[in-house]
Formats: C-alpha cells, structure tokens, sequence
C-alpha cells in the first residue's frame, strides 16, 4: 500500500519504523511543526527527524485541516494512517485515500478515548490494556474498530514502560490489519457508546498525592504520572518528588501523610488504608536520589507528616 503517516511522539516512532522496513510504500511522513525550546532553539519531532534521515518526504502543518489538504490529495496514497499526531483532521481529509484513514490508539476502546489513554488505565488501576486499530471518524476516537491487540499492565509498569510497550505492540497490530485490510478480511465493529469513557488532559495537579487515599492507588497514580506531570507531595513547604515507591499493607494509628519509619530502604507513610514505602525522591531544588542517599542530607523522623 501506498501510505501517509501522520505522528509527532515517541508513540509513534516505533510504528513508523516498523512501516518503513515493511513491504508498503510510504510516500509522505505529516508531523507537528518544530517546537521552541530553552534559549530559543528550534526542537523537531523525533518523526521528522526519523522520516528526514531515511530519505521519506516531510510535511508539517500548524492547521492540515487549512494548509494539508491538497498536499494529501498530490500524494496519491491508498490510505493515511495516523498514530497521536495532536491534530484533528476534517471530513474532507479523512476521505481522499481509498481506504480512508486508520488510527492506532493506545487502549482497547472504547475505554479510554482521548489523549492520555495509557496513563489513565494505569491510573485507574487496569490490569490489562492494548491497542486498536480503528477507522477514524470525525467524533474523538468514535470511529468503528479494526483490529485489537491486548497486552497485560505489570505492578511495575509506568506511563513511560506502558507506552513504549503498546508503540510496539501497536506496529504488530497495524501491519497484521493492513493485510487483513488487502484480503478484505476485516468487519468493522461499531463502538458501544454506553461503554465508553473518557478522560481530561493530566494536568500538574493530577500528580498532588492525597496521602487520604489507599496505598494501592497511591501506587497506581504514581506510577501513571510518571513521568509528567510526575507524583509529589510537601515537606516544610518544599515539593517532594516521589520517583518511586511502592505499597505495603502495614497498618499504623497515625495520621494519613505521617512518616511511620525511616530506613536506607525506604520510608514508609501512613495513607488511608496501608502505607507507602518511597524509596526513590527529590526534594525541591535537588536531584533525585534512592533513599538511602536521600537520608544522608535529608533528616525525617517518624511522626512527621508530609503534605
């Protein structure tokens, strides 16, 4: 097939590359513009820097629904395929391939429609998660599903490992739906409304611990936010970075926030039903450290609350 590949992030890298050393032909590579980083300098998408250095045709638009639209038309492709590219696309884009345009997702929809689907899943404390291949629709992730992939969330899965695991799980799953799509082999299912969810864009405070909460979802939260907006909490009014912790079933009488003990291992905090052992922080203003360097110039003591 002759291809369009829409994508900006890591995400879609990996399924990117997994295009270019397949048996399709992609004739034009769409990302974000450059973004302006420190000191004013220019910062591209690592698609473009992918696509420039494998010799494919880049484009980036500020608005493809105004600028795009008969640059795709010129490229002939037989279907546009699209994987967290950050921008939506009009009914008129949508249309000029013969095959349309598909969309990997990162979740098994229609959980987790939207743009944070792979850290809300670990947020919510999912145990398992995938990627679908769906038919893109003008609605947001509405679209009818091709073809689905699962995969398990481990207890040490973060957002980062997540998604690095479902970009590759999402290339697998695209290349075995364009041959299902070639041999006519693929019905398209239409999503079930009442089951679907969707949630917000993380913001900084989604990373705020409420130390009111259970340990089990403090360790959810945790590691979903990792890592941005990142986990934090309060100490002497300083923010205090929680990297990596995990939770223990340790009851103690104290407080929600209060420090229980303090070894080289760990710290433990009371929450609303366990604790939290942290074992990697850093203060405001320092550079992260496991514990048993943190405690070499930082001081808690047990009773101490946090928050």
């Amino acid at each position: 097939m002759r291809i369009v590949f829409m994508g900006t992030p890591d995400f879609a890298l990996n399924i990117l590359k997994a295009l270019t050393e397949s048996r399709h032909q992609i004739v034009g590579v769409v990302t974000q513009p450059d973004k302006r980083g420190n000191r004013g300098i220019m910062h591209p998408p690592v698609v473009k820097t992918f696509a420039q250095e494998h010799g494919l045709p880049v484009k980036q638009y500020a608005k493809i629904r105004m600028e795009g639209v008969q640059d795709l038309k010129e490229m002939n492709a037989d279907i546009f395929i699209t994987a967290a590219y950050g921008q939506l696309l009009s009914k008129e884009i949508l249309d000029i391939a013969p095959y349309g345009t598909i969309n990997v997702h990162a979740s098994v929809l229609p959980a987790y429609r939207g743009s944070c689907p792979v850290q809300r899943a670990i947020m919510c404390g999912d145990k398992e998660t995938g990627v679908t291949i769906m038919q893109t629709a003008e609605g947001l992730d509405t679209g009818d599903i091709l073809y689905v992939k699962k995969t398990a969330i481990t207890d040490s899965d973060t957002a980062d490992s997540l998604m690095e695991k479902l970009s590759i799980l999402g290339a697998q799953a695209l290349l075995e739906c364009l041959d299902k799509l070639e041999n006519n082999e693929i019905t398209p299912v239409q999503q079930d409304e009442a089951a679907a969810s969707y949630y917000p864009m993380l913001e900084k405070t989604d990373g705020l611990i409420d130390w009111n909460k259970s340990a089990e979802e403090l360790d959810h939260i945790i590691r979903g936010v990792t890592p941005w907006p990142g986990a934090y909490t309060y100490r002497n009014g300083k923010i205090l970075k929680v990297h990596k912790a995990y939770p223990s079933d340790e009851y103690s009488d104290l407080p929600a926030g209060s420090v229980v003990r303090v070894n080289k291992q760990g710290i433990t905090v009371s929450c609303g039903n366990g604790a939290l052992v942290l074992t990697e922080l850093q203060l405001e203003g320092k550079k992260r450290m496991t514990c048993c360097d943190f405690l070499n110039g930082c001081r808690l003591t047990a009773g101490e609350i946090l928050g």
